[in-house]
């Protein structure tokens, strides 16, 4: 114990000179970096993808990259976070988005429950106003993408018109999501990634399951968790940083940075899908990566025409209807 106190306290001295909101920004960073690699089960491509993504961001004032090393050199633990994270929205924002990411590719082992009941009491937070957060993380990463009953029937003459219609749609789901200042939020878009990449699937004749889909998203370069980590980085650099200092309750934040990302990613997605479901599945690993790159860059570009369209989505959707809109039929 006295050496955490130690730890602890070596830790806050040597960020005195940053400002609160910083300091707890970086400790937030840190706390999903922590949850990333809880289940000791990460692959190498998902830990990758992770590094890859931190170094995106070691360019801003908030240096994430510093952050990863520090928790990678064991610099950077709960009991740091505690000390660093000084407000109760600071502690409850990095505890939502833990739970987040440790729920993001499905039922939590018994690794991230443990790291996430420890991060509970090193946080000093209450039982009641972080329950329903949790299993509601719970139920939406582990929502499956089967629809029982296919809403639509396509033939080959109406398919591509209808497959552009869904995907576009989709894009525009999610990046109304992403610009909403909720971490489940930002939970909701893998699940209905899932989905949409079962409903190509099943427009081309092909019945898949999760772990198909799961696998499909990972060739492509998907990491469950690195997307939901990455979309609480960019929306904390961008956007979640209002929720620290009062503007939570205000309105939409982090709008061009946030929806970019899920929009371009969730429109490649589709995009990829929907080649290699019209190949019969013949495209390769590295023609699938191929196209999602060029998909990705396609829908960046393009993220600006629908920014109307994805705010006025963002406007439509509330918290209480994520767990429905992941589970609907």
């Amino acid at each position: 114990m006295g050496n955490m106190i130690i730890a602890c306290h070596s830790c806050i001295m040597s960020t005195d000179n940053m400002p609160t909101d910083q300091q707890e920004h970086r400790a937030i960073i840190g706390v999903c970096v922590l949850a990333a690699f809880a289940d000791g089960a990460q692959s190498d491509n998902e830990r990758a993808r992770i590094e890859k993504i931190i170094a995106g961001f070691s360019g801003e004032a908030l240096d994430a990259a510093e952050v990863y090393q520090d928790v990678l050199g064991g610099r950077f633990s709960m009991a740091t976070a505690a000390g660093q994270l000084r407000t109760q929205a600071a502690r409850s924002l990095a505890y939502e988005m833990a739970v987040c990411v440790c729920s993001a590719d499905g039922l939590m082992n018994d690794s991230e429950k443990k790291f996430l009941s420890d991060l509970h009491q090193a946080l000093q937070l209450q039982t009641s106003a972080t329950q329903e957060h949790q299993q509601t993380a719970q139920a939406i990463g582990a929502a499956p993408p089967i629809i029982s009953a296919p809403t639509m029937t396509l033939t080959d003459v109406n398919r591509e018109g209808e497959l552009d219609r869904m995907i576009m749609n989709a894009a525009i789901m999610n990046g109304a999501l992403e610009i909403m200042p909720h971490t489940l939020a930002t939970m909701a878009i893998i699940p209905l990634q899932m989905r949409l990449v079962y409903k190509i699937g099943h427009a081309y004749g092909f019945e898949l399951d999760r772990g198909h889909i799961k696998d499909f998203l990972a060739t492509v370069g998907i990491g469950l968790t690195s997307q939901v980590f990455e979309g609480f980085t960019q929306q904390l650099i961008g956007g979640f940083a209002r929720r620290l200092t009062g503007g939570f309750l205000g309105g939409l934040v982090g709008e061009a940075t946030g929806s970019a990302f899920a929009f371009a990613s969730t429109y490649a997605i589709g995009q990829v899908a929907r080649k290699y479901y019209a190949s019969g599945r013949t495209l390769s690993a590295s023609q699938l990566k191929d196209v999602f790159a060029a998909m990705l860059s396609d829908g960046r570009s393009m993220q600006g025409r629908y920014s109307g369209d994805i705010l006025r989505q963002s406007r439509q959707v509330n918290v209480t209807d994520l767990l429905p809109l992941v589970r609907q039929q």
